[in-house]
């Protein structure tokens, strides 16, 4: 007869998960405050960053370049106070295909541009090269922290949390 301890493996899972939660929402909810505090000094250039793609007309692409900071900051505000944030989630995963997309597109395309994700943005002088590879990486990592987010929404210190009156502990059917 042998004896052995019991496995702590599954017991740990809703002890970290909370926390790994709250990093993803507040990691997603910086990149979206960083990303739109960038561009919204200058909405113009951010709409040429949207014109450099090359996917709509240019009137279309100025105006999306100009909302889309607003955009950013509300879905970053809002995933910093834990309010609303699976559809927060699901809004910024969307967002973040779309920018994947985007640039997965310009580069097929040969396009030599900067993706204007964090500022500036548009056309590349001639003779610099693209990163697109270490783009659609970065925007992939950002999509895993917001599938994390749409899976698990409930974290500590958050609106959510306080709203429900319930504190967050893992659920069998989370």
């Amino acid at each position: 007869m042998s004896v052995t301890a019991p496995s702590t493996r599954g017991h740990r899972w809703p002890l970290v998960r909370p926390w790994l939660g709250i990093a993803a929402r507040l990691g997603l909810a910086a990149v979206w405050l960083v990303a739109g505090a960038s561009k919204v000094s200058d909405l113009a250039a951010s709409g040429r960053a949207v014109n450099a793609y090359q996917v709509m007309p240019y009137d279309v692409a100025t105006v999306i370049g100009a909302a889309l900071p607003f955009v950013e900051l509300a879905l970053g505000v809002l995933l910093l106070l834990g309010l609303a944030t699976r559809l927060v989630a699901g809004v910024s995963a969307a967002l973040l295909v779309v920018f994947i997309a985007g640039i997965a597109s310009a580069w097929a395309r040969g396009l030599a541009i900067d993706c204007g994700c964090f500022g500036s943005g548009g056309q590349l002088a001639a003779g610099q090269a693209p990163s697109y590879l270490p783009e659609i990486l970065r925007d992939l990592g950002f999509l895993v922290l917001a599938g994390f987010l749409l899976i698990w929404p409930r974290t500590p210190v958050s609106v959510d949390g306080w709203v429900s009156g319930e504190p967050v502990v893992e659920d069998e059917d989370e």
